[in-house]
């Protein structure tokens, strides 16, 4: 079995976007996926058939005041407002919908990866959890400590799935992937540096002392995973997909030439896939 993995990124994601609308255009499907952060959109699209949504998403909306912007940080408290995404604009009669329809007659498996903020594990919700008009589970995964609001139901409080489990390979292949297709959303050679976690983890809440653990521990999980994701790439049983620059997007980029750019990089750079599954 063959899985395919986006290990989203901020606005960065718009370069996996790129790589599945190239997918969408080559006929290309996996039985498997796992979505991090933005890269659980990205497959929610991509699995409703909805080419270019994405792109729309990262390059339009996001100029808008109400998606990302000063003015949310000082009226609502955060810096992206998830309810307008991932409720406003994609909830039936929005501006720009999913197709919820098409979206849960996919037979695949696909997890969206989370963290929970109290105990500072990785939760992996089914997509099958998703319910029309409700994206909780997509909001849990690209919730970005101190960028928004913390993402809470039944009690239990959620942060970005980046923070406990950023490449995802390991439970790809406990779950049976004998192959695995992996975007990453930086190039390959990126290592994170230990200095911006550390000053991320000194501005966490004192209430959340597991996310700030984990993000002082981020650059660790991410360049661990990534070697991991190197051996299997030399094995042959692993494709990387990575840009070899960023095109000067950042988390948080709203420049549209860019992210334009980016999403060119990506489809482009997908086309390596279709050997691969030879």
């Amino acid at each position: 079995m063959t899985g395919y993995i986006d290990v989203g990124g901020g606005m960065r994601g718009v370069y996996g976007a790129g790589v599945l609308d190239r997918c969408i255009d080559d006929k290309i499907e996996f039985p498997y996926y796992i979505g991090v952060s933005a890269g659980s959109a990205n497959i929610v699209s991509f699995l409703a058939g909805q080419r270019g949504r994405c792109l729309r998403f990262y390059r339009d909306y996001s100029s808008r005041r109400e998606y990302m912007s000063l003015y949310n940080l000082v009226k609502n408290k955060e810096y992206i407002d998830l309810d307008y995404v991932y409720t406003t604009l994609t909830q039936e009669g929005g501006e720009d919908p999913i197709d919820y329809d098409a979206l849960m007659k996919n037979k695949c498996e696909f997890y969206i990866v989370s963290t929970d903020a109290a105990t500072g594990k990785t939760e992996y919700f089914d997509f099958k959890e998703l319910k029309q008009n409700d994206f909780f589970e997509i909001k849990a995964s690209c919730c970005i400590p101190l960028v928004s609001k913390p993402i809470r139901r039944n009690g239990r409080t959620f942060f970005d799935g980046g923070l406990s489990d950023p490449i995802p390979v390991k439970r790809a292949l406990d779950s049976g992937c004998d192959k695995i297709v992996v975007t990453l959303t930086r190039p390959e050679t990126y290592h994170k540096k230990h200095w911006m976690s550390l000053k991320a983890a000194g501005a966490v809440p004192g209430k959340y002392p597991e996310m700030a653990k984990l993000l002082k521990e981020s650059p660790d999980r991410y360049n661990d995973g990534l070697e991991f994701l190197k051996e299997l790439e030399a094995q042959g049983k692993a494709l990387v997909i990575a840009p070899e620059s960023c095109c000067g997007v950042s988390t948080l980029s709203r420049n549209k030439e860019n992210i334009l750019a980016l999403y060119k990089k990506g489809y482009e750079d997908a086309g390596r896939i279709a050997d691969f599954l030879k």
